[in-house]
């Protein structure tokens, strides 16, 4: 069946709207008042045809909610029209996380999101803000002066470049306060929940109906507990531990990577069954010892990667950056690994380098999302309690709970918020235990690598109204790991409200390493 919510690779191309900064005092209101479907003076939005069934417009809001100083920023947003306009129900809003891409989502899968709610919603995406086509952060005034600044920039791993990428975080964190100070303060999740709920009346929707994947789970969740009489219903997949990510960066990332290393382990295990007429990696000896023994070699020195481009040397770093790519876009990219492990295990690193250098990347190059605004947002909701100085502490701590995932992630994008120079002014710290109308369809992947499913189990009892509903996969997010019975389950709950039975558990179409996976059913 077609991913109805695949990753996104690019943004939007938008139109104009501007709106009087007078509109946005209804949404100062609080969760129990009476809110009209437009704030007073607000005119629905100005949208304008950009592709088939799609139309686009761009949406002015206050830079800061709790004020009327008349600073606004502009919101990307987009809408794929119900297939069956005349059993219309509402607008279905979509956020697959990442932080940007919203927009693109929905640009690139509109029409199996659409069929996803039986084409009677709207599919509405927004870029948040900070982020994609709505006031993004920026940390340089040119792209030369970007290209310059992350030159050569590669995860450390020995004391001495772990001191320079101190530094080097350091001078990232004042670019980024110099060039956006005046969004930083103002990018917190809290702030892009009042978006969404202003975005929600200017449709005319009563209450909200949500599909949030990953880190749009967070967004959910603080939806729900900040406006939960505004919910009809709401749908998360891949559930970040709001509690644990808003007690700041160290707390909240060893959370999401406690399951990293085991879903690995999987990855292991299932490559030496499925043999090697379909695992390159197996049939040369036990494929967790041909692995290991590849990154010890990697931690001794490099390998040559002669074949990359630019051709070079594959170093440990390197190695953990190819393997956190590939386990993050879930199954169908493991026989490519397995190929790419076991060429570099043969001496040739090129192609797994190449694979590594697609996270490294982020930050240099403009064509590769999210890169700097994921950085400042998870500053914003999850700031460091650690000084710069102390941060290898973190690295350690955190390599210690996944060797793959800590390392990588705590260099590449967490580190800079030791040296942050904003605080957010509105971020959300909870409750999170709010009771909503209809309950919330919590999903939760058992093998997950960066969402670990003992969140979904969590928020499922700690949210007021909430059902658990249960994957049986390996990817991070049920899409990646297609499941027939995920998806009808969600068509259900979103079209007539109904959630599966408790302790409902729905397995994938395919294994992988299965050829056909990924591809529908017969």
């Amino acid at each position: 069946m077609p991913d109805a919510y695949s990753p996104i690779r690019s943004l939007a191309s938008l139109c104009m709207l501007a709106l009087s900064a007078s509109t946005f005092a209804v949404m100062l209101a609080s969760d129990g008042a009476a809110v009209a479907s437009r704030g007073p003076g607000a005119a629905p939005i100005a949208w304008s045809i950009c592709g088939e069934m799609l139309e686009c417009a761009r949406v002015r809001v206050p830079l800061d909610w709790g004020t009327s100083d008349g600073q606004t920023i502009e919101l990307a947003v987009i809408r794929h029209l119900a297939s069956r306009p005349d059993e219309r129900i509402g607008s279905l809003f979509v956020n697959p996380g990442g932080p940007a891409g919203s927009v693109q989502k929905v640009r690139d899968d509109g029409a199996s999101l659409d069929s996803l709610g039986k084409g009677r919603f709207d599919v509405v995406g927004w870029d948040i803000r900070g982020a994609g086509e709505s006031a993004p952060v920026e940390c340089f005034r040119s792209e030369k002066a970007r290209a310059r600044f992350f030159s050569g920039w590669s995860i450390p791993t020995t004391a001495p470049e772990s001191l320079l990428y101190v530094i080097k975080t350091g001078a990232l964190a004042h670019r980024c306060g110099e060039v956006s100070g005046r969004i930083l303060r103002h990018i917190s999740t809290a702030d892009t929940v009042r978006d969404l709920d202003y975005l929600r009346q200017l449709v005319g929707d009563r209450q909200l109906t949500y599909l949030g994947i990953s880190g749009g789970t967070f967004i959910g969740q603080t939806y729900a507990n900040m406006f939960p009489r505004r919910v009809r219903a709401m749908v998360l997949d891949g559930v970040v531990n709001a509690a644990a990510y808003t007690k700041g960066t160290e707390a909240g990332y060893a959370n999401q990577l406690s399951y990293s290393d085991r879903a690995f382990q999987g990855f292991l295990a299932l490559c030496e069954d499925a043999g090697p007429a379909r695992c390159a990696l197996a049939g040369q000896g036990p494929v967790a010892q041909r692995v290991d023994e590849l990154l010890a070699r990697l931690r001794r020195g490099p390998i040559p990667a002669p074949f990359a481009d630019p051709p070079g040397e594959l170093t440990y770093g390197d190695a953990l950056c190819a393997i956190v790519v590939s386990m993050s876009g879930g199954p169908v990219n493991w026989p490519s690994m397995a190929t790419q492990l076991d060429a570099a295990a043969r001496g040739d690193g090129s192609a797994l380098l190449t694979r590594g250098r697609v996270l490294t990347s982020v930050f240099s190059s403009q064509e590769v999302p999210p890169g700097l605004p994921a950085i400042a947002l998870t500053c914003a909701d999850s700031p460091a309690r650690r000084t710069p100085l102390e941060w290898r502490k973190v690295v350690d701590r955190l390599t210690s709970v996944s060797f793959i995932y800590g390392p990588v992630l705590s260099w590449w994008r967490w580190a800079p918020c030791a040296s942050w120079p904003a605080s957010s002014a509105d971020r959300y710290t909870g409750p999170w235990d709010a009771a909503t109308e209809n309950p919330i369809l919590v999903i939760g992947t058992r093998f997950d690598p960066n969402t670990p499913y003992v969140n979904a189990r969590r928020a499922a009892r700690r949210l007021g109204n909430a059902v658990l509903l249960t994957h049986h996969g390996y990817s991070h997010t049920s899409p990646l790991d297609p499941s027939t019975c995920i998806q009808r389950a969600i068509s259900a709950y979103l079209v007539e409200l109904v959630t599966p039975p408790p302790g409902t558990v729905c397995p994938s179409d395919r294994q992988p390493f299965d050829p056909d996976f990924g591809k529908p059913l017969p």
